[in-house]
Formats: structure tokens, sequence, C-alpha cells
């Protein structure tokens, strides 16, 4: 038996739920799947899953082996690392997320722009507005947007961004210009909602200390299609600071209601804690952070 490919396949069931998943995950015949299991289980005299018709329930002895068969994982897979020259010479494959719209907008440049500059590196740069479970997922680099929880992951901000009101020229020309929240009761506003709504917009000061309630005449779930209404004069629109920065520096659209703006929102590259890094994570590091705080520094106030 492998006991390493056991291993992984174990936890690939447990990750993905079923044995089913594992088998598409890692591409392996589901009887090879159930075997390396079915064997581990016997090595170990003890079953670990409890195989039922929907889903797969790790037994004790499984939910106390699991922990342990990751950290074996995760230490083979750093000695490879390093045996194949990751600590000597930017090279490998680098798995970055971040959220869509900041991803488009300011990660995927950069990358285009790093790929050029180091030959030897590889990156998938995965765009989702989900939180990334970094270690399971084995990211090396995730952008984070807001408040972090506490963690042993490593985080370095590289700059803010703040959620703006904005409007085109043509719709405040046609319906005047708001000067404290309580304006917008007589304007139509657009929202960024997806299937749930929202319907509250938070504003700082005392005239925006309370969440002011809002009818959208529009609901939109992406920052384009938010941009693209904004400007086309339907009405007054939030969104955050880099995703109408395009918009306001061509004046298709204005920011209004400036003294109203909320709290920063802290911008953070994050990677998983290592007594050394690999020079492919160093040197993304290194070239990304101030790029992003150049544009980032560049974005309204």
């Amino acid at each position: 038996m492998d006991r390493f490919s056991a291993l992984r396949t174990l936890v690939a069931a447990v990750d993905g739920g079923s044995l089913s998943a594992a088998s598409r995950r890692l591409r392996t015949p589901l009887p090879t799947v159930s075997r390396r299991i079915s064997d581990l289980e016997a090595h170990l005299g003890t079953q670990l899953l409890l195989r039922t018709p929907r889903k797969l329930v790790l037994t004790d002895a499984g939910a106390a082996f699991v922990p342990a068969a990751r950290r074996i994982l995760a230490a083979l897979e750093e000695a490879e690392r390093e045996a194949s020259g990751e600590y000597r010479e930017p090279v490998g494959e680098l798995l970055v997320t971040a959220p869509i719209a900041f991803g488009r907008i300011h990660i995927l440049p950069v990358v285009l722009e790093f790929l050029q500059a180091f030959p030897g590196i590889d990156v998938r740069l995965a765009m989702s507005d989900a939180v990334v479970d970094m270690i399971d997922n084995h990211v090396d680099v995730a952008v984070r947007l807001g408040r972090l929880p506490d963690s042993s992951l490593i985080a370095q901000a590289v700059g803010e961004v703040r959620w703006i009101t904005v409007a085109s020229p043509a719709y405040l020309a046609a319906r005047g210009t708001p000067e404290v929240p309580a304006d917008l009761a007589g304007h139509d506003c657009l929202a960024f909602e997806g299937l749930t709504p929202s319907r509250s917009w938070q504003f700082a000061g005392d005239a925006g200390s309370d969440p002011l309630t809002i009818r959208p005449r529009l609901g939109v779930n992406t920052a384009d299609a938010l941009i693209e209404a904004a400007s086309a004069g339907l009405g007054v629109a939030r969104m955050t600071s880099y995703q109408a920065a395009a918009a306001l520096r061509d004046g298709r659209l204005v920011e209004i209601l400036k003294p109203f703006v909320g709290d920063p929102i802290t911008v953070h590259l994050v990677h998983a804690p290592a007594v050394l890094l690999p020079l492919k994570l160093r040197a993304f590091l290194d070239f990304v952070a101030p790029q992003l705080k150049a544009a980032l520094g560049d974005l309204p106030r």
C-alpha cells in the first residue's frame, strides 16, 4: 500500500464529501479510491469513514486521524518543494486568489507583468468574492479586503479603499446634488445586491450615523453593471473607490456626499507562515506589493 496516496485520497474524500468527489479531484477511478481507503483502514485496524447514501461521516478515529494526515501531507509537500529548488531560485507555480472586481482591475494586470519578469513561475489566479480557506485549498497568496479574523496567517497591508457615493453629471444636472444622506429620499438609487436585497446604506458623520433605508430603482449584482447604470444617468449609486476610479477619471461619474464617506477598508496580501518563504512567493510579494500601494494611493479619498 502506498500510504501517501492513501492519505491524499482520504483527505480528498473528506474535503469533497464523497468518494466520487475524491475520484474527480484526483482523476483516479472510483474503485481505486475506495480500495485505497479500505486498505488504509485495514492497515490502521480501525474504520475511518462511515459511508452513507448521501455523504461520508468521519468516525471518532477518523476525526482524530485526518488532521494528522493533513500535517503529514503538508510536510511532504514542503520537502518536495525544497528538493525541487523553490528555495534556491524563483520557480514553480503560485495559486493566488482575489475578489472578482478587485482582481480584474488591480491584480490581473500586475500578474501579467510578473509573468513577463519571472519566466520560471506559473500563476493560477482564482477570482472569487467568497473567502477561500487558504490552507485546505493550498493557496499561496490571497488578496483580502476588510478586517481580517485572528489567525496564524501573515498579512501585509498594501493600501485602503472606501465606499463612496456617485452619480453621472447628467443625472445631477437634472435632479440636483444631494447635500446630506437624507436628501437621497428624493432621488433614484441604484443598489449593489444579488438574490438577497440590500436596502440600507451606511454613512459616516452625525447625519449618517444611522443606516439609511433605500428603495432601489435598480439592483444589480456586478460592479460593471452598477457603473454602467450610474453612468447612463439612472440614479445615485454606492460602490467602492477602486470600482468607480476609471469612471471618475473620465468624467462619467462624479463623487457626491464626500463629507460622509465611511472608514477606510484595508487591502491585505495574505499568506501562510513559513520559517523560510519559497523564492517564488517572496518574488511575487516583492513585485506586487509596491505596485498595489501605488495604484491604491491614487484612488479617490
